[in-house]
């Protein structure tokens, strides 16, 4: 790994931090829900590895518990997940044009809403090493907890694990709202998906669509009239002042754990 690389990949692993707490404290229920549906503790912990998406895993360990063919399954956890191949194509517009197809696949595996969130947010061109420290931190966390929300999950109240989901939420808005801050443009689009979401959820037709649905019609819908109205030129990024930066932080970081080492 060269010097670049290094830098990129210890900045995401320091963004992933704050995911990874969320994640652990979500997947407890998660691990509760696979024990439910009859899955050892090495079973659910591989599933985590594997699929990297909680309503997935949900819709999947649902539809475990009640004895489902493969094809319900397969069915089931396309439509929840189609977001992703949304987030893919959006991810993709931001990685070097050289990028290779194995870091473009590796990139596209390891996508979920907050890492998404976070690279998506980052100046500049994204480089495949961010995704890969982001996403080893929050994920092996994310495996964690469904192990042990298996394994000890049952123990807790059942409040306690359901106060563990608010979590994630504020993790998420902790990654949109200072892109929010700078650009007012972002602030009115996420103010008028949340202000969307909520009223597809209560309207008496599209109410009863699916969440992952809604999220995927909201998401094409949004992004369009975003795309149209505020169009972002093909010379908006400095790479080169992004990766400077990037470097400078990371720079910055290791002094600081030196300096700490020292004393």
């Amino acid at each position: 790994m060269n010097k670049d690389n290094r830098h990129w990949f210890l900045n995401g692993l320091k963004d992933g931090i704050p995911i990874a707490a969320g994640y652990f404290a979500v997947s407890f229920a998660l691990g509760i829900t696979a024990r439910n549906a009859g899955l050892s503790a090495f079973q659910a912990t591989l599933a985590s590895l594997l699929t990297n998406t909680s309503s997935g895993e949900y819709a999947g360990f649902a539809v475990m518990a009640s004895d489902a063919s493969y094809f319900t399954m397969a069915v089931m956890i396309l439509i929840v997940c189609a977001r992703y191949l949304l987030m893919s194509i959006s991810l993709s517009q931001k990685l070097p044009e050289n990028t290779s197809l194995f870091h473009r696949m590796l990139v596209g595996f390891w996508i979920t809403d907050e890492i998404y969130g976070a690279s998506s947010t980052l100046p500049g061109k994204l480089n495949p090493f961010y995704n890969y420290g982001c996403a080893i931190c929050s994920l092996s966390f994310w495996a964690l907890g469904t192990c042990l929300g298996v394994v000890v999950g049952n123990i807790l109240p059942a409040r306690l694990v359901s106060a563990f989901g608010v979590l994630l939420f504020g993790m998420f808005l902790a990654i949109i709202m200072p892109e929010g801050k700078r650009n007012k443009v972002v602030a009115c689009l996420i103010f008028i998906s949340m202000a969307a979401s909520f009223a597809c959820a209560k309207l008496p037709v599209v109410s009863n669509i699916s969440e992952g649905t809604r999220i995927i019609i909201l998401t094409v819908v949004i992004s369009l009239f975003a795309a149209v109205l505020f169009p972002i030129k093909d010379d908006h990024f400095d790479e080169d002042k992004a990766n400077k930066n990037m470097a400078a932080s990371v720079d910055e970081t290791d002094d600081k754990v030196k300096t700490g080492e020292e004393k």
